[in-house]
């Protein structure tokens, strides 16, 4: 349904994505990415840092929140769009762990991250034929 109507093609005849789009994109990924990571955490402080039940409710409003918020992505494809947020997944995972719990990525997981981010370029906003 969206993805048809948010490409536009070149003179070579392929298709690209407009900047809106992207933009509009890559704003539900990090939404996306806060919902999900931000409940996961709310469980695990709930239940592995004994925060109790309201920790682990509001983790599992905050899951079911990803999951809405990612049916706004303008692409259709839900394979497309979840491999791609893996990526955005495994970055924000690390941010949020910096964040939240003081964690020090070391090289290899800031050059894993990169890749990731790499993906989710050549995923989502890729030209296509």
């Amino acid at each position: 349904m969206f993805a048809s109507s948010r490409r536009v093609s070149d003179k070579a005849g392929t298709s690209t994505v407009p900047l809106m789009t992207v933009v509009r994109s890559l704003t539900l990924f990090a939404l996306a990415a806060l919902a999900e990571i931000g409940g996961a955490w709310l469980v695990w402080q709930g239940v592995r840092e004994h925060k109790g039940i309201w920790w682990i409710g509001a983790g599992i409003l905050a899951l079911g929140a990803y999951g809405f918020v990612a049916t706004l992505q303008p692409d259709a494809n839900f394979g497309r769009i979840l491999a791609a947020y893996g990526g955005v997944f495994v970055a924000g995972s690390l941010a949020w762990g910096m964040i939240f719990d003081g964690f020090r990525p070391d090289r290899w997981d800031l050059a894993g991250a990169l890749i990731c981010l790499l993906g989710v370029a050549v995923i989502m906003y890729a030209p296509r034929a």
